[in-house]
């Protein structure tokens, strides 16, 4: 058993091993949620950045008491894994930490956008690779002024690459109500592109 069983021990508990440990308040399985989690949270709130911001630590942290609290709370229906569940709450978390910095922004820096700076000449490749950090950088600010579910379940299909059906489990909605949402939430961002390009 110990010689040849080694490789299923080294992997640590199972996902349902550790929702149920969390919730019978083990909390000696802590260190094992955060082991097994910590790629998807980090890797979902670079993804809604675009790189680590300087309270990367504070999302992370906020995201992981997101995760134990539902996962207490049993909100977590065993659908999807526990990796995707915990992509989709630190996902939430990134954006209503975007939105609150949006809200920020608006009343700190009004005058930001009279100020022009001119740009260092630069290649060309360098100016297509700053345009695509610009344009993505736009998106996401559009992104956080939509509704919160249109904006997330866009962010989870055409950016982290979940279906229709793991979106649905995830944010617990049915499959036609998660593609209703995709839909509508693709056409308010074409249409806050145009009239935002339109208006520069």
């Amino acid at each position: 058993m110990i010689e040849g069983g080694g490789e299923p021990a080294a992997r640590g508990p199972t996902d349902e091993q550790l929702v149920d440990a969390v919730q019978n308040g083990n909390s000696e399985m802590a260190g094992h949620v955060y082991d097994r989690l910590l790629g998807a949270v980090d890797h979902a709130l670079y993804r809604v950045f675009g790189r680590r911001e300087h309270d990367h630590d504070d999302l992370v942290q906020a995201a992981f008491e997101q995760i134990v609290l539902t996962l207490s709370r049993r909100s977590y229906a065993r659908a999807c894994s526990l990796q995707t569940w915990a992509s989709t709450i630190a996902t939430h978390v990134a954006f209503n930490a975007l939105r609150a910095r949006r809200r920020e922004r608006r009343v700190f820096d009004r005058d930001a956008n009279n100020v022009g700076e001119p740009e260092p000449p630069a290649s060309s490749d360098l100016e297509r690779a700053a345009g695509a950090r610009a344009d993505l950088e736009r998106v996401r600010w559009l992104l956080a002024q939509m509704k919160p579910e249109r904006a997330e379940t866009v962010f989870l299909h055409d950016v982290l690459g979940h279906d229709l059906a793991e979106i649905a489990l995830m944010t617990r909605v049915s499959v036609a109500a998660a593609q209703s949402r995709l839909v509508r939430g693709r056409r308010e961002l074409r249409e806050r592109l145009t009239k935002e390009q339109l208006m520069s």
